[in-house]
């Protein structure tokens, strides 16, 4: 059976901006360390890392500048204008056999999908988001889970739900009847889906069962890394995004009523207003933007780590790296989340309700943990090997 030795890796940002770059980048590595010939196509940005294929970028395109900006962005959205030539360009050149999608919508646009069918690619998207199902993303309304447009897409007008923006939620709400579900389905060939959870939303969404695999996100271990020792300092933490979704204001008002250390890695637009709201609380501690090093020392030295996310989670790295580490987890019961904690690496808790958190940490932090089985288990399960070969026959059409 053919290897698909040649991959092109399609994400709007080529540099470490979020979940999805950072699975982006490291499934680049991954089929470069197997062999692959991969190019990467992506948006010109500033922030991007330089890359051999950088020259097929598809143009910057900005959606807070002027008028003639914000056309750009909208053109981008439909698939027109200059991204036909970028995308039929990096087509030609590198003459892939897969295609691997990851986050395109609004800054690259489906239409890679498309063209890429058309010239008889194999294509597979890996969902880092709920936007086939939500023109805006995130399956929010009101600060609450929301299903609306699984049905009729028109709701994000009527709930403004892109920002608040009469204008954006049409756009999304456009993007979302040019690049519709039957459309989509006849382009790629499987969307890899990091979640059961994802899957059965799809699923009950309207699309193809047969199309939908689950593949979990892994995580890259160094040569040599040791498993962890059961030495643990005495506080818990939170690593992730500052923002109402997440869940972190539940979070401190919980962490603000017991006796543990916690310790919040991470900005966002609450960042501000949390370190004000929680500043004369001296158990809680804020330590910013961290760098993937620093992350990874704090999961190692802590005795929890706390998901409390209020939203549908697909598939946390937050979760998969604190467990890795050793870290059992304290998950709120939201989309992906309880998939990956069983009774013997972490506890799962209502979303949304402080009483229920605070039970959760206090078991948590009193239950003596199995550091060292944690980690072994976590790394088995999310090891890159384990993914590359459930990957490789994805790219091979191979049945799962």
């Amino acid at each position: 059976m053919k290897k698909m030795e040649r991959v092109l890796l399609v994400n709007k940002f080529y540099y470490n901006r979020g979940g999805d770059c950072v699975v982006t980048l490291n499934t680049e590595r991954l089929l470069c360390e197997h062999g692959h010939d991969v190019a990467v196509f992506a948006m010109r940005y500033p922030e991007n890392h330089s890359h051999k294929w950088e020259h097929c970028f598809a143009s910057q395109v900005d959606f807070a500048g002027g008028v003639g900006h914000k056309l750009s962005a909208m053109a981008r959205t439909m698939g027109w204008g200059d991204i036909k030539s970028a995308v039929a360009r990096i087509l030609y050149d590198f003459n892939p056999d897969v295609v691997h999608l990851n986050n395109i919508h609004s800054y690259l646009s489906p239409l890679i999908a498309r063209y890429a069918h058309e010239r008889g690619c194999r294509v597979v998207w890996t969902l880092h988001d709920y936007k086939l199902l939500c023109p805006s993303y995130a399956c929010l309304r009101g600060g609450k889970p929301c299903e609306l447009c699984f049905d009729h897409k028109w709701h994000v007008l009527t709930g403004r739900c892109m920002k608040g923006s009469l204008a954006g939620s049409a756009i999304a709400w456009l993007e979302a009847l040019k690049w519709s579900r039957k459309r989509l389905e006849r382009y790629v060939d499987t969307f890899i889906c990091p979640s059961q959870f994802m899957a059965d939303k799809m699923a009950q969404g309207g699309f193809d069962r047969s199309k939908l695999l689950v593949l979990n996100n892994f995580v890259t271990q160094l040569p040599g890394d040791a498993l962890p020792t059961a030495e643990r300092e005495d506080y818990y933490c939170y690593v992730g995004r500052l923002s109402p979704e997440k869940g972190v204001d539940t979070l401190l008002q919980a962490a603000s009523c017991l006796p543990h250390r916690l310790v919040v890695a991470g900005g966002g637009p609450m960042e501000q207003e949390l370190r004000e709201k929680y500043a004369r609380c001296s158990n809680i501690e804020f330590r910013g933007h961290l760098s993937h090093k620093q992350v990874a020392d704090l999961l190692s030295r802590a005795r929890l780590s706390v998901i409390p996310s209020e939203w549908y989670e697909n598939n946390p790295m937050g979760v998969i790296e604190s467990l890795c580490a050793g870290t059992p987890v304290a998950g709120a019961d939201m989309g992906g989340i309880p998939e990956l904690i069983d009774d013997e690496s972490g506890v799962i808790f209502p979303a949304g309700q402080v009483n229920a958190l605070m039970d959760a940490v206090s078991m948590a932090m009193l239950h003596r943990w199995d550091n060292a089985a944690i980690a072994q288990s976590a790394r088995n399960r999310f090891s890159d090997e384990a993914h590359y070969q459930r990957l490789l026959a994805i790219y091979q059409g191979r049945k799962q």
